[in-house]
């Protein structure tokens, strides 16, 4: 299973590219690669493995910006 993470968060001022920078911090430590820039992938045992990583996700969304969140199998990948 497979979780890609996409985003376009603005970065308009000091407070929204910090509000970036911790969210793309978050990702990498959370075993997240970079696919493309703003587009994000993490590979999960099982299904419930990947939910649990989009559940910190959602915990870490920035208030500002577009992110979404993809799941697929190894085979549609």
């Amino acid at each position: 299973m497979w979780t890609i993470v996409l985003f376009d968060l603005p970065t308009d001022d000091i407070e929204m590219k910090r509000d970036y920078r911790y969210f793309l911090k978050f990702l990498l430590e959370n075993g997240f690669t970079m696919m493309q820039y703003s587009v994000y992938m993490r590979h999960s045992s099982s299904e419930e493995n990947a939910q649990v990583h989009i559940n910190r996700v959602h915990i870490h969304l920035p208030a500002d910006g577009e992110v979404h969140i993809i799941r697929i199998t190894d085979k549609q990948f």
